[in-house]
């Protein structure tokens, strides 16, 4: 009997092209062609849709706020601050006492409170009566920021200035009757 070697067979397969990992013959190197977008059957609108971002710009007019507007916010909105016992200057509280005591109307809601509109912008005058216990500048100043922040919000005009004028202090158990029931305002 005759003896054959065998010799071990390679089986390593080297890459054609240098760089490339193992097993790996050739690199495709056409185009990626992007996949085709779906088309639609639906016609393109003529305008686009409304909204009311879109509609409040467009459509044309005019707004006016009447003074007397201004000043009954700007009145209720001194009114909200603790401390402020009443509103208007020693004459307008006068005749207002007047017209409750013979029955004339109601009380008016912007005493004690003036406005100026120009362009958008607002200039506020408000005359307060502070309870006799609160500190007097801090009541006013309560008054001038909380008027500012309410008409704004409320109107949408710019407040340039918010002139406050401390006309009295209510004292203690003076004249209760007058005290401001929110539901006359």
């Amino acid at each position: 009997m005759t003896e054959t070697s065998l010799d071990p067979i390679d089986t390593t397969v080297e890459s054609p092209e240098p760089g490339l990992p193992d097993g790996v013959t050739h690199l495709d190197t056409s185009p990626v062609r992007p996949e085709p977008e779906p088309r639609t059957t639906e016609a393109p609108r003529p305008f686009p849709l409304a909204t009311p971002e879109t509609t409040a710009a467009h459509v044309k007019g005019r707004i006016k706020v009447a003074d007397e507007v201004v000043e009954k916010v700007a009145a209720l909105a001194a009114l909200e601050v603790t401390g402020v016992a009443d509103m208007g200057g020693d004459l307008e509280r006068a005749l207002e006492s007047v017209r409750d005591r013979i029955g004339l109307g109601e009380r008016r809601g912007n005493q004690g409170a003036r406005a100026q509109i120009s362009d958008r912008q607002v200039a506020v005058d408000v005359t307060i009566v502070v309870e006799y216990g609160h500190v007097v500048m801090e009541v006013a100043n309560e008054v001038k920021t909380n008027v500012a922040r309410t008409v704004s919000r409320m109107l949408g005009l710019r407040v340039i200035e918010v002139n406050v004028t401390v006309d009295d202090v209510r004292l203690p158990g003076e004249d209760a009757a007058r005290t401001r029931p929110a539901a006359d305002i």
